[in-house]
């Protein structure tokens, strides 16, 4: 680790010029007024279908499933997916959210289900941890009803309950592990989590490393963005080695144990993401733990370069799809 800095000083920025900087309002009332204006619908090729679900309706929640438009005769592994955005921006209906899954939902194929979680700061963590449970519970719930009226009739006619996976970009790779914590605590009969993918998970930490300091002035997520969208998502009154924030640290000696429960994870890895030494790390703290950790690392690619360049996204597809099926 390197020495610890302070990008606030070296930028020479408030809060205040950071909320101008990423288009936020915040309100009397401690809400946000956040950006928006992406569509809803995909600019591709219809190559699946696609529905809303209301799932926590006080929590103002829902689920996009997803399934191909011709599905193969088997049964389809089911991909709970969480997007990215800080924990603080992004919608499971962005265009690029949405595309993605879509494009998972045809190329591996699977179904995937979308969750629209809550955002900080009107919604702290660990809300969106709590809403990543409410989704696992919901599929759940849908194979305790299979074959009987009440299922959903696309996870009934095409899901494999027995091959369930948590999938997240960015700080939805950060949900995905700490929702997947949560899960091993829960009577999830008669679904089966096989697998955790976590694609270029948000982590962070007090003490800077190396690469956050090369890349401190990083075109795609400065150390100003990171941990303005930190001190948005966190508790209040919290620091970035928040357990949330910065699983590298020992917090729990008990949560060893469940860590150990793990099922086999994905996690993908952009040489000039400013968090690959902390991603890295967190890869080798669960092999140690004893967990099968498979590591894609892509040197020449920055982070969230999948929305940009259709050819890392189609590598994106292939990792999914070669991880579930094989």
């Amino acid at each position: 680790m390197a020495s610890n800095s302070d990008p606030y000083k070296i930028f020479n920025m408030t809060q205040s010029d950071l909320y101008k900087i990423f288009n936020v309002t915040q309100n009397p009332d401690g809400s946000v007024t956040r950006p928006t204006g992406f569509p809803s619908s995909p600019d591709t090729p219809e190559l699946t279908l696609f529905k809303d679900i209301p799932l926590n309706t006080t929590n103002t929640t829902f689920l996009r499933l997803y399934r191909p438009v011709s599905p193969p005769t088997q049964k389809l592994p089911i991909i709970i997916y969480f997007h990215g955005g800080g924990f603080v921006f992004s919608s499971a209906t962005d265009a690029c959210v949405h595309n993605a899954c879509s494009n998972i939902s045809a190329h591996c194929p699977a179904l995937v289900i979308s969750l629209e979680y809550r955002l900080a700061p009107t919604h702290r963590l660990p809300a969106a941890y709590d809403d990543g449970v409410d989704a696992i519970q919901w599929v759940r719930d849908q194979g305790l009803m299979s074959n009987v009226e009440g299922c959903d009739e696309w996870l009934n006619e095409f899901g494999d309950f027995s091959k369930v996976y948590l999938m997240g970009t960015s700080a939805g790779g950060n949900l995905t592990y700490h929702a997947g914590l949560r899960a091993l605590e829960l009577d999830l009969d008669p679904i089966l989590i096989v697998g955790l993918i976590m694609d270029q998970p948000s982590l962070g930490g007090v003490e800077r490393t190396d690469a956050e300091l090369r890349r401190i002035n990083d075109h795609v997520i400065p150390l100003t963005a990171t941990d303005f969208m930190w001190s948005f998502a966190l508790p209040l009154g919290s620091d970035r080695d928040h357990e949330y924030a910065n699983p590298l640290k020992d917090h729990h000696k008990s949560s060893n144990e469940i860590i150990k429960r793990l099922p086999m994870c994905m996690i993908r890895m952009n040489g000039n993401d400013p968090m690959i030494d902390r991603q890295k790390e967190f890869a080798n703290i669960l092999e140690n733990h004893g967990v099968h950790v498979t590591r894609k690392s892509y040197e020449d690619s920055c982070h969230g370069v999948e929305t940009a360049d259709p050819k890392k996204a189609q590598i994106l597809y292939d990792d999914v799809k070669s991880f579930i099926w094989n």
